[in-house]
């Protein structure tokens, strides 16, 4: 996966959050996971991805990460919640840095076409598996199995 292929947009008053690290894990992760896939990843603030979730989603409240898969199949989107993120970070005892990254994984394996609303534990298994190769804490679906 070429580096343009991979794409972050921090639209978030902080400074707090550093892009260059960020994008080199997202593009080490995307490769990996979504190999076909260009991805931009847009960091916003809850009040956003509120809106996106009633907006693609029907839901009036506020979420961590959204995924957009690609109708062609060469490109797809993810908006994450920093706001979302810093909050999870601090009840769950790591880094904000470490919270973006297990969202972009969640992201990119609903991206893969993965859904665990549906799919019986597969993405489930299947994010533990990712997420202990990348050296992540807890994902977010073994968060709310608990």
């Amino acid at each position: 996966m070429p580096r343009e292929a991979i794409t972050i947009l921090l639209r978030h008053p902080t400074r707090r959050v550093l892009r260059r690290p960020l994008r080199e894990f997202l593009l080490r992760a995307a490769s990996r996971i979504t190999p076909d896939l260009s991805v931009t990843c847009l960091v916003t603030d809850d009040r956003e991805l509120h809106r996106l979730n009633r907006v693609f989603r029907n839901k009036d409240a506020a979420t961590d990460v959204l995924s957009f898969p690609s109708a062609d199949g060469s490109a797809a989107e993810m908006a994450i919640s920093l706001d979302r993120a810093a909050e999870q970070a601090e009840d769950f005892g790591h880094s904000l840095d470490e919270e973006l990254r297990i969202l972009m994984l969640h992201g990119l394996l609903h991206l893969a076409g993965m859904d665990h609303e549906t799919d019986r534990g597969e993405m489930a298994r299947t994010e533990t598996l990712w997420r202990k190769r990348l050296k992540l804490p807890s994902g977010l679906i073994e968060r709310a199995r608990t």
